[in-house]
């Protein structure tokens, strides 16, 4: 059978759940994920910084890691020349493109240190998403945000103002709104004696960072917690619970990176009660393995439960959805196409779940019936509907990618020194 046949059977069979995979299939097209620059060159930038500091790790040395900005772009674009759909891309500010010799710390930053971001995405029909990088710089090396030294912290703070201003320069440009999210890694590796003053000059410092003036219709600035890091592992200041509430108090959004949480706490539990109080939800997703060890994302059971979260809940149209992992290990290329086909196909499996029928059976307290509902969903011809999408947006379906990336790597990596 050709991928149309399997795929109008696998049509049939969903249309008796009143489940319309034509439907799912446009509104999967239209759903923009925003891939991660970072993975291409294991978070190194353009800076011509050394090693990474602030608990950021890449590991692995798998050859044909990009190193210049034309040889990332063109690795971008071959990833998403793989991918279906159209989506954005998210970019770190020690991304900077700098010509004729020009440097500029990050706290003199412009718009036009971006420009060429800005020509690639626009020539591609892409958005760009924004984050300021408080980490991999010789003032990142204790605090940033948080610092006692005023000195620090001010140069921090005009990062990040900074910052606003590139992305309303990506927004005016690009027609879209663009992502802010801030994360820094301050912290204590052991138990400290004062927990309270290093989040206040973090909220300080955040008040000072918000109180320009910027498009707010434009940017969307979010913040990004986590329960520890490589040296923080006793206390850091960017907690779940600080961002939560002062993202709440200023109204800007709150973003769950799925690693940067206990093990046993599952972000997709926390979706549907941040959307009962948030208009908007922005999401790093990435894989953890004992830590936040930022692997590939895996069609495993988290990344369906965050996809099943975000659809039942009709939410795909308020929570931004961005990928978060850097694996030097393997082909970087591939770990792309990887991550963004796994996210796209956990959403489109729980596009393809009969969500008020089971959730039906919940509220009669029929839990036999749902549970044997939800087991036996599991092998319907979700694949064929996969392959289909990918078929008609033009990119290869099944594991038939990978040749792309095999002969990529032949005739473009293996030739990077």
């Amino acid at each position: 059978m050709t991928i149309k046949e399997k795929y109008e059977a696998a049509k049939e069979a969903y249309a008796a759940f009143g489940i319309n995979t034509d439907e799912v299939i446009e509104t999967l097209k239209s759903v923009p994920i925003s891939m991660h620059c970072w993975q291409g060159d294991d978070v190194g930038g353009f800076e011509g910084a050394g090693e990474l500091s602030g608990g950021i790790q890449a590991t692995g040395n798998y050859p044909g890691k990009a190193r210049t900005p034309e040889e990332l772009m063109a690795d971008i674009d071959k990833a998403l020349s793989l991918i279906p759909g159209t989506h954005r891309i998210n970019l770190h500010a020690s991304y900077a493109i700098f010509e004729n010799g020009e440097k500029a710390d990050r706290n003199k930053l412009e718009p036009k240190h971006f420009a060429k971001w800005v020509e690639f995405a626009k020539e591609r029909g892409l958005g760009l998403d924004f984050n300021p990088t408080y980490f991999s710089h010789p003032l990142a090396e204790q605090f940033t945000l948080s610092s006692p030294d005023e000195t620090i912290r001010k140069f921090w703070i005009d990062h990040g103002k900074c910052c606003l201003k590139i992305a309303e320069y990506f927004a005016t440009e690009l027609g879209t709104p663009s992502l802010v999210n801030i994360w820094i890694p301050d912290g204590y590796k052991d138990i400290p004696a004062d927990r309270m003053a290093p989040r206040a000059r973090l909220k300080d410092s955040l008040d000072q960072i918000l109180s320009i003036d910027y498009d707010k219709s434009k940017v969307l600035v979010a913040v990004e917690s986590k329960v520890f890091g490589i040296g923080m592992e006793s206390y850091t200041v960017g907690s779940h619970e600080f961002y939560m509430n002062y993202a709440a108090q200023n109204g800007i959004l709150c973003l769950l990176d799925n690693g940067h949480y206990h093990p046993t706490e599952m972000v997709s539990d926390k979706i549907p009660s941040m959307l009962l109080f948030n208009e908007k939800l922005a999401l790093h997703v990435t894989r953890p393995v004992r830590w936040d060890s930022d692997h590939v994302v895996l069609f495993d059971d988290e990344l369906k439960e965050i996809a099943k979260e975000i659809v039942r809940n009709d939410a795909l149209n308020r929570v931004i959805i961005g990928l978060d992992f850097f694996d030097a290990s393997i082909n970087r290329v591939s770990a792309w196409v990887v991550g963004m086909r796994n996210m796209q196909k956990a959403l489109m499996y729980a596009m393809l779940t009969p969500n008020k029928k089971l959730a039906a059976l919940q509220n009669e307290g029929n839990f036999t019936e749902l549970m044997m509902m939800q087991e036996e969903l599991k092998f319907y011809p979700f694949a064929d509907v996969w392959n289909y999408f990918c078929e008609i947006n033009g990119v290869p379906a099944k594991e038939d990618w990978f040749k792309d990336v095999v002969s990529y790597e032949k005739d473009v990596l293996s030739k990077r020194a």
